[in-house]
């Protein structure tokens, strides 16, 4: 009996925006932007085995939202690898088993391709570092090569002007999504629609202990969180009770939502908010993570 295809896999992690700073619309179109990103130690899951030809198969208990995307960011981010390295299409079969809700603000789709893309090095032998293979991400978007490299980091311009901050420390966190989508474009819109804000970016806190960069967060804000709220209320009921949970020191939406955060002092107090929280609101995915 022949041996089976050898099987890779890599976690695709949640990307947070511990705060996001938005600038008006600028003459090429895009909004400037400033924010701290973090990556959770929860997200999707991408495995990928020798194959004949280039194939997604997409599993879990967010396939059914992806259904009918002919066009994934994972086969874009492949397709572009082969292309910039001369190599035609690979012989790869990719499953995502989809893990985190669609249209969240957790930078999925981005973070999907980054892993893909580190697995379909590997398996393809290339002489490529994480740098490299960044460049590749920024093809199908500017925030793929933050969620390549995964790791802390001020993100300014769009996005993609990336500095890493090895000094965040780890945060006790509770991801919370209420079940809904929020499209980028449409918060986009209306943002676009109200009174601009500045993509500024706040120095940073005066030590970097868990307690003063907590207090340092509060002090920032999330410029899409309005017009997300006023597209989708239900983004408000899940900021409201996390705001609500016991010994939280923070709460905000992250990204475009619908993914609201909590931040605690403790994985403990964590713990505890998230498990009680899943039993109050059983209907909304709610997850336990460090951020860091």
């Amino acid at each position: 009996m022949a041996d089976a295809p050898a099987l890779a896999s890599a976690l695709a992690p949640a990307k947070v925006n511990l705060f996001l700073h938005v600038g008006p619309l600028d003459a090429d179109g895009y909004h400037p932007l400033a924010s701290l990103v973090a990556f959770a130690d929860v997200g999707d899951r991408i495995s990928v085995a020798p194959a004949d030809g280039l194939s997604l198969t997409v599993t879990g208990p967010f396939a059914a939202g992806l259904d009918g995307e002919g066009d994934n960011l994972i086969l874009r981010a492949v397709r572009a690898l082969a292309d910039e390295t001369g190599l035609p299409e690979p012989g790869l079969a990719f499953t995502l088993d989809k893990r985190l809700p669609i249209a969240a603000g957790l930078g999925g789709g981005s973070s999907d391709a980054g892993a893909a893309l580190k697995l379909a090095r590997d398996a393809l032998n290339l002489s490529m570092d994480d740098q490299a293979l960044a460049g590749v991400a920024a093809l199908i978007g500017a925030d793929g090569p933050m969620c390549l490299h995964a790791s802390a980091a001020w993100a300014e311009g769009r996005g993609d002007r990336l500095a890493f901050e090895p000094a965040l420390p780890p945060l006790p966190a509770v991801l919370i999504n209420p079940g809904v989508p929020s499209p980028t474009g449409a918060v986009y819109r209306g943002y676009d629609a109200g009174p601009p804000a500045t993509a500024d970016r706040p120095a940073p806190p005066s030590d970097w202990s868990l307690s003063s960069v907590l207090d340092w967060l509060a002090a920032q804000r999330n410029d899409l969180q309005p017009p997300a709220l006023a597209l989708q209320p239900a983004i408000g009921a899940a900021l409201q009770a996390a705001a609500d949970l016991p010994q939280v020191r923070l709460s905000r939406m992250s990204g475009s939502g619908a993914t609201v955060f909590a931040l605690f002092d403790s994985e403990a107090e964590a713990t505890l908010a998230a498990d009680r929280l899943a039993a109050q609101r059983p209907e909304w995915w709610v997850r336990t993570t460090v951020l860091s």
